[in-house]
């Protein structure tokens, strides 16, 4: 028989408990919920900002919508620079799956050895590194479809150079993050690039993509930058450049080419050059756009501006006889010499014959400020208002300080300095008939409004003393073109070394116009120090301007204004310095 169990015969059940504590418990309880309640009204109403902000933090995210950069065309639309979809590998080391097979393949597509993915992966506290940047769409798919937990692409552009190094000095480079570096694509950096877009999306701890959270801002694409360059024109330019250089085993060499008439750049080529699409190991000299950011006394290329003024001033007529006999003046205790003695030259002998004598002769009848107000008005001294990185202004001291010597010498090239782009545009002057024009890189609109320096009459007087420079007798015969008239001017120039000059390192010079009636370009032509036995602008640089005219005219459409075939002398007469 079981034994019933009474409750009461326990003395520690039979206890009374007091009241207080049960009272005790259900406060504790109710405080606890209370707790909890006002917890929760802190975070959902009065802290609400802050602990939203802290779960955007780690869940939410702005997706960057690149903009489409812009493109750059020459004159005629052909592309110089243009943008194409090149995506770009991430990955997320904290959440990566470590397969070593596949992760095997990944590096394989990615170009890189084991060690070095290994390396990029082997912080595990990270969420975010780069693995490759703008990489073919093809490879990309590749690796996505290897479907590796944590490996990620992105939308990016790279930069296409049609043109290759013909014409990166103009069109420069943009960096991996689409920034402009050098040249156009640093200029126009603001118009091309545009504005990116963004969307704030709601991502898992896996990183993908779960809820789009508000409108999404569509980016701006870049605005696209049309440019005077002819991109036939500069291809043809810098290849005869790179012949010219290779060919005097020269140190560099540049090529500007203008439309006379619109002051348009047409071409503007640099050698040695790079290509903008491969920049590994690039050096200054490959980079410096020489003919804007160099610097030289332009020698002999300079004589047509003293003596023009001096016709100006009614000082000389191109008929007037000049005594340069012995070939020798000294100015101060100074001696000048020609590189041989002419005897009488009338004024457009000098030019032909590249007189330094009869040209320091004009120069010293003409006021110091006077020579000062011409060399300024055609843009010697003034940095150039053409848009572009490292454009130089060049030297051109102030009148007052001149000696009688440096007046003197800077009639023929020395003790003033500019770039070739400065030279080239000061012989619009000549072409235009007195009128020294505005230069522009962008495709001109309308005509421009010259600045008067000298008369018409005058002007068109100095074209037909160039016109001589390349004919019989003259400095220059290789400059001569089949087809077209031409005309223009020899320069020979010691290179500076320090305070002095180098003994045999030398540029060459020839800047011209054509045709020489009716001029429609001018092109300047500098061969860097040729070493391969000659160095006289005549030599290296005017078959260079004889070719590249001929090219650019016949892509310009302008009508030949010469039958025959030009004469060209067997010997070209030694220029003076």
């Amino acid at each position: 028989m079981s034994r019933s169990v009474q409750l009461s015969s326990s003395p520690l059940l039979a206890s009374k408990t007091p009241v207080w504590r049960s009272k005790l418990i259900v406060a504790a309880i109710a405080l606890g919920f209370m707790g909890l309640i006002a917890r929760a009204a802190y975070v959902q109403v009065i802290e609400n900002d802050f602990f939203k902000r802290q779960g955007e933090v780690r869940f939410a995210r702005t997706l960057v919508l690149p903009a489409n950069r812009g493109r750059v065309l020459d004159r005629n639309g052909m592309l110089l620079a243009s943008s194409v979809p090149a995506p770009s590998i991430w990955a997320n080391p904290e959440d990566l799956e470590r397969d070593p097979a596949k992760l095997r393949q990944l590096a394989k597509l990615l170009g890189m050895g084991m060690p070095e993915l290994e390396k990029k992966l082997q912080d595990e506290d990270k969420t975010f590194v780069w693995l490759r940047r703008q990489m073919d769409e093809s490879v990309v798919k590749e690796i996505l479809a290897l479907d590796i937990k944590g490996i990620y692409s992105i939308k990016e552009y790279k930069r296409l150079y049609p043109e290759g190094e013909a014409a990166a000095h103009i069109v420069g480079f943009t960096n991996v993050e689409d920034q402009g570096q050098e040249g156009v694509e640093l200029v126009f950096q603001k118009q091309l690039s545009g504005k990116p877009g963004s969307r704030r999306v709601i991502k898992d701890r896996l990183g993908r993509v779960v809820e789009a959270v508000g409108d999404a801002v569509p980016p701006e694409d870049g605005q696209d930058i049309q440019l005077s360059i002819d991109s036939k024109v500069q291809f043809f330019a810098y290849q005869k450049l790179r012949e010219a250089v290779q060919e005097h085993k020269a140190k560099a060499g540049s090529v500007v080419v203008l439309d006379a008439q619109s002051g348009e750049v047409l071409a503007l080529a640099n050698y040695p050059s790079y290509s903008p699409d491969k920049r590994v190991n690039l050096s200054g000299e490959q980079l410096r756009n020489r003919a804007l950011t160099d610097t030289f006394e332009p020698g002999s290329t300079m004589k047509p501006f003293p003596v023009a003024l001096a016709l100006e001033k009614r000082l000389v007529k191109p008929e007037t006889p000049i005594q340069t006999a012995p070939g020798r003046i000294t100015i101060t205790g100074s001696t000048i010499t020609d590189a041989h003695p002419h005897g009488v030259l009338s004024v457009s002998e000098v030019i032909q014959k590249s007189s330094n004598v009869g040209t320091v002769k004009m120069a010293m009848q003409i006021e110091p400020r006077e020579l000062w107000e011409m060399y300024s008005a055609v843009g010697f001294g003034q940095k150039p208002q053409i848009p572009f990185p490292g454009v130089v202004s060049g030297r051109l001291r102030p009148y007052k300080t001149w000696r009688p010597i440096e007046q003197a010498t800077m009639s023929y090239g020395y003790g003033i300095s500019g770039s070739l782009f400065q030279v080239a545009r000061a012989y619009t002057v000549f072409a235009r008939d007195g009128e020294i024009v505005p230069t522009t890189l962008l495709k001109a609109e309308q005509q421009v409004q010259g600045v008067r320096v000298f008369s018409a009459e005058n002007a068109r007087a100095m074209r037909k003393m160039l016109g001589m420079v390349t004919g019989p007798g003259g400095t220059a015969p290789k400059a001569q073109t089949t087809g077209y008239s031409v005309g223009g001017k020899t320069g020979t120039a010691h290179k500076q070394e320090g305070k002095g000059y180098a003994g045999k390192k030398y540029r060459g010079f020839f800047v011209g116009m054509a045709p020489i009636e009716q001029p429609r370009i001018v092109v300047a032509v500098m061969i860097d120090e040729p070493s391969n036995g000659r160095y006289f602008g005549g030599d290296v640089a005017a078959p260079v301007f004889s070719t590249t005219v001929q090219q650019t005219l016949r892509l310009l459409g302008i009508q030949p204004d010469l039958s025959v075939k030009p004469q060209v002398v067997a010997k070209a007469v030694e220029e003076s310095f």
